[in-house]
């Protein structure tokens, strides 16, 4: 029972509650910096745009913290890390973009690196120079946003947001052609080429260009371009043709374009339309003909000078163009001969008929039997032949002209051939030939070892007669010379006394107060006296000869 009063004796534990300690005031400050910084950098994370990745081939000048992104000379993003892709191929450059410019950052947005650049179409990114490269962005017209691209190696033509229109041109080559050419129209540069890559089927390439407004309203369905590169140089029958657009064009390249004015007149034409480009101007502007006939024609001479393309004559004027220049061969006889396919357009020929003869001009042109049956009649009863001419000496190019031949023999065309023959007659080309080799072997009989020996032997003869001719003239100058002044001496003494014996004359004879002057005019006086006497005596032997012998008679 003891134990148990003692229990009972043992004092009780009674729970308390902890005493709440306040927050000490030292720890106000750095909650209301936390508050703060947390604040600012919510507000730094919803102001900041994204951050996105470009890759180019090369970084050159790019800088992590100093390269900046500029979209018209307005910074809108910087450069925070450049390093190299995994494959080590590329270079990865990771830039900050302003909250700004977030919406431009698109799929078809384009990134290139603005250097300074000098090429013969232009100057660009001369302010590089100083501030050092930046990159250049180009706004694009997709609305889905992306975050990777992948940069430009050469800077995009300056269209963008420029009035005007897109074209594409299918060339079979480049050519001096490339990005930035200048495109002309009536020699004014109206645009450019903006890119070029090949075709699909890689057989032609694909030019896109891009012309200015308002004269992209000139380019309709009906529009020729060629190129007008360099100097277009072209040696044919009918000479040397030299060409150019302009100086520019000469170094860089270029285009132009002109409608026919036989083209009818159109809307201008659709963005993107295709056309194609022309090798030169007069390729581009020629006349398509409704009506062509083609015929061949063999000559057993040298084809040697006549190409494709050489003009074909009609009584001297244009009327068609030789297609082809080739051989035929006889499997019989293995005979070898020429053979010119050539394309006729009878139109070029009709339309320079008369007004009265125009209609007949055009029912033979329509009609097939009509048409043979002209041919035929120039050919039975005109003499019409086909003969190779030479268009140029100097060049040596042929070409084809048709002319009538009165005695050229009968022959038929036969028209169930295709293509119909042609009768053709030898051309004169060989007989100049002939002529030339006959001169340049006359040139190579003359001795000109014995005329150049003669000829030295002449200049020796003549260089011997010099020296002698020199000698004379020493002479002269020793001997003659001394014994002239000697004789001009005693002349200019005697010329002194001549003139004083004049001088004494005047004074006795000539003066006016000469003493012998009286005595000489009375002297005068009698010898007239004495020839009219003589004169009296002339006329009475005439009237009286007889008084010679009988005396005179009185009176």
């Amino acid at each position: 029972m003891a134990e148990i009063g003692d229990r009972n004796d043992i004092p009780q534990a009674t729970v308390v509650p902890k005493r709440r300690q306040r927050i000490s005031i030292v720890w106000i400050v750095p909650i209301l910096a936390a508050v703060v910084a947390i604040g600012i950098a919510i507000q730094r994370i919803l102001s900041e745009g994204p951050t996105i990745t470009i890759v180019f081939k090369v970084a050159e000048g790019i800088e992590a913290g100093k390269t900046f992104i500029k979209y018209k000379d307005v910074n809108i993003g910087q450069v925070t890390a450049v390093r190299l892709s995994s494959n080590h191929s590329m270079v990865e450059v990771t830039a900050k973009i302003d909250k700004s410019a977030e919406g431009l950052m698109v799929e078809d947005a384009k990134f290139w690196v603005v250097e300074p650049r000098i090429t013969l179409s232009g100057v660009s990114g001369l302010g590089t120079l100083l501030s050092g490269n930046y990159i250049g962005f180009e706004v694009g017209k997709s609305a889905k946003p992306q975050r990777k691209f992948t940069g430009l190696e050469v800077p995009p033509p300056i269209t963008s947001g420029q009035p005007g229109r897109q074209f594409v041109l299918k060339a079979s080559d480049l050519g001096s052609l490339g990005i930035g050419s200048p495109i002309y129209f009536r020699r004014l540069q109206v645009g450019q080429v903006i890119a070029y890559d090949l075709s699909s089927d890689g057989a032609a390439m694909d030019i896109k260009i891009f012309v200015n407004a308002p004269y992209d309203n000139f380019v309709t369905p009906g529009t020729r371009f060629w190129n007008a590169s360099g100097i277009d140089v072209s040696v044919g029958a009918g000479g040397v043709d030299v060409r150019t657009q302009s100086l520019v064009a000469l170094l860089a390249g270029g285009l132009a374009f002109e409608t026919p004015p036989s083209a009818a007149k159109a809307a201008p034409a659709a963005t993107n339309s295709v056309f194609t480009l022309y090798s030169d101007q007069a390729t581009a502007m020629k006349q398509p003909d409704a009506i062509s006939v083609r015929y061949v024609l063999y000559f057993n001479e040298s084809m040697r000078g006549l190409s494709v393309g050489a003009p074909v004559t009609v009584l001297g004027l244009p009327g068609g163009e030789v297609t082809d220049v080739g051989i035929d061969i006889n499997p019989a006889t293995m005979n070898i001969r020429g053979r010119v396919e050539l394309v006729f357009f009878p139109e070029r020929i009709f339309s320079r008929l008369n007004r009265k003869q125009a209609a007949f001009g055009e029912t033979i042109e329509r009609s097939l039997h009509q048409r043979h049956a002209f041919v035929q009649r120039l050919v039975e009863q005109r003499g019409m032949r086909a003969q190779l001419r030479s268009g140029n000496l100097l060049t040596g190019q042929l070409y084809v002209a048709f002319d009538t031949f009165r005695d050229a023999p009968k022959t038929k065309v036969d028209w169930n051939r295709d293509p119909t023959e042609l009768p053709v007659v030898p051309s004169t080309v060989s007989d100049i030939e002939a002529k030339l080799t006959g001169i340049v072997a006359k040139l190579d009989k003359l001795p000109l070892d014995a005329i150049g020996d003669e000829l030295r032997k002449t200049l020796v003869s003549l260089d011997k007669t010099l020296q002698d001719a020199g000698k004379a003239v020493n002479r002269i100058d020793t001997d003659v010379t001394p014994g002239i002044k000697t004789t001009l001496d005693e002349l200019r003494g005697t010329i002194g006394v001549v003139d004083r014996v004049l001088k004494n004359t005047d004074a006795t004879l000539v003066g006016k107060d000469a003493p012998d002057q009286q005595e000489l005019r009375d002297a005068l006086q009698e010898i007239t006296r004495a020839a009219r006497s003589l004169r009296i005596l002339a006329d009475y032997l005439e009237q009286h000869p007889e008084s010679l012998i009988r005396g005179k008679t009185e009176e």
